[in-house]
């Protein structure tokens, strides 16, 4: 089976969640504005980077859900999110702190890596490239508030970057964040993930896995106020048994009504 950092992460969050979303088959619907937004703006990224014309890359892919009966956030429109993202666009390209060369070899990379049991882990790192003279792993963020800088070393905490230096093995990693605000603004972070860090991320596969492969989906329930992820989980609806709310967030794939021998093995 092929694993990713995404499941890796649906799991560890609620092993109910993974359940859901990849063995019975339940899919949050692309309703939020904020996601299909930083979809269309990578897009243009990998656009600039090709010397193409991003502005307009990035006017046609968000155009595509001009119509569309999407969740916004607070004070968020479709015009106002496109005027955020070209002047991002302006921001990037005047600090010109970014190189990337062979842009269509490093950008949006495929990486595999085999795992024990005839299982393989496969991540899409956005770039390679050098940020201020230095090699290192690019992601790309979108985001409506600053990521915190403080306390120093804090970046190199973030999962995702570790999962990618372990299927890379590129210590220095890089996240450019591209912040939607009144006065837009791009944060160049970059830090470095240490050979102990790998080495337990490959540990935390590992054991994953294994408990993936015993079918221990226990429900992690995140009630607890004032911080409740449950609230926020679009799978909410079935573990609550509400019809409505399932109806409003969540499709189902085809065929997917076709694996209650699922229940066996959990049970």
């Amino acid at each position: 089976m092929t694993y990713s950092y995404t499941q890796m992460s649906n799991y560890l969050t609620c092993p109910r969640r993974y359940r859901h979303r990849y063995l019975d088959g339940w899919q949050e619907k692309d309703t939020r504005a904020a996601m299909l937004f930083g979809r269309a703006f990578e897009q243009a990224l990998s656009a600039y980077f090709l010397r193409e014309d991003a502005a307009g890359v990035l006017f046609r892919e968000w155009s595509a859900y001009k119509d569309q009966q999407l969740h916004y956030s607070k004070g968020d429109t479709w015009d106002r999110m496109l005027q955020q993202g070209i002047q991002l666009l302006d921001r990037f390209c005047q600090d010109d702190r970014i190189r990337i060369r062979q842009s269509r070899r490093n950008l949006q990379i495929k990486f595999e890596r085999p795992l024990a049991g005839k299982n393989d882990f496969v991540a899409y790192v956005d770039a390679i490239g050098k940020l201020d003279g230095t090699r290192c792993l690019i992601e790309w963020k979108t985001t409506s508030a600053r990521y915190p800088e403080e306390p120093d070393g804090l970046l190199a905490l973030d999962p995702q970057l570790v999962c990618y230096s372990w299927m890379t093995g590129i210590s220095e990693v890089a996240q450019i964040v591209f912040v939607r605000k009144r006065l837009v603004e791009v944060q160049y972070l970059r830090t470095t993930i240490t050979d102990e860090q790998r080495h337990e991320f490959g540990h935390l596969v590992a054991d994953t896995i294994g408990r993936i492969e015993s079918a221990q989906f226990l429900p992690h329930s995140g009630i607890r106020f004032p911080q409740n992820p449950c609230s926020m989980c679009p799978y909410i609806g079935l573990c609550l048994g509400k019809q409505e709310l399932v109806d409003t967030r969540l499709v189902r794939r085809p065929g997917a009504e076709n694996l209650g021998w699922l229940d066996e093995l959990a049970y």
